[in-house]
């Protein structure tokens, strides 16, 4: 067994786990059904699925041929409707009680499109059903959010080094309201709290991936729904 410590992206990466498979379970299953949830989280479901129209609006329309890394699945929405595109989705979570939903969730037809569903690390997906260990499009939506600036990058550029076409991903934009909130949150934490949102400079972001070899920045794109503020980013091969 290892005795290696955890790096700071482990150990986020074990609290999100926890998180999501604990105190956030009812509520992250709710807020992603169709079940009445209170004002502000409707603002959030909102947001979320107007985000989540984005970055498939940025994916090819026809995803027949094509494999699809969902990293961060979630109860799988992303997933399924990649797959009706036509894609052999590749749906992963840290947290397995969330991908059980997304399991239960989808439909068993799908077209021309298929979902392996696991659990595990975004960073370290299996390989696709045909043996490779590469993907033409990974989508990362909300799963990097929690991360600072170093650590997002970092887990951006092992994504693409997986990756043919296209890498879309999302980000917390630093703004005076979520600056604030995490400023809040930093000084009164609490032993239930969500793991913060860390708010991210879009100029500090994308100065720290222009370099990134062989891809170029693409299209960017913000949504803001009452408490939900997130922007998409788009990074595609040259």
């Amino acid at each position: 067994m290892s005795t290696h410590p955890l790096s700071p992206y482990e150990v986020q990466r074990e609290r999100l786990a926890q998180y999501f498979d604990g105190s956030a379970r009812k509520a992250w299953i709710d807020l992603t059904s169709t079940a009445k949830v209170s004002g502000i989280r409707a603002t959030v479901r909102a947001g979320r699925n107007a985000m989540r129209a984005q970055l498939l609006g940025w994916l090819p329309q026809d995803l027949r041929r094509c494999t699809v890394l969902d990293a961060g699945c979630g109860t799988g929405s992303l997933s399924v409707e990649a797959a009706w595109r036509g894609a052999a989705v590749s749906a992963i979570d840290v947290a397995g009680g969330l991908v059980d939903i997304a399991q239960q969730r989808a439909p068993a037809f799908l077209g021309h499109g298929r979902i392996d569903w696991h659990v595990g690390d975004m960073l370290d997906p299996p390989a696709t059903h045909d043996g490779q260990a590469r993907f033409d499009h990974i989508v990362a939506m909300d799963s990097l959010i929690h991360y600072p600036l170093e650590d997002m990058a970092w887990a951006v550029e092992r994504l693409a080094a997986r990756c043919n076409r296209s890498l879309v991903f999302t980000f917390a934009p630093h703004t005076r309201l979520l600056g604030a909130m995490h400023a809040v949150g930093q000084a009164f934490p609490r032993a239930n709290r969500s793991p913060a949102i860390q708010p991210i400079p879009e100029a500090a972001l994308r100065a720290r991936l222009v370099s990134l070899q062989g891809w170029q920045l693409g299209r960017s794109g913000r949504i803001t729904s009452g408490f939900y503020i997130s922007q998409g980013l788009e990074l595609v091969r040259r």
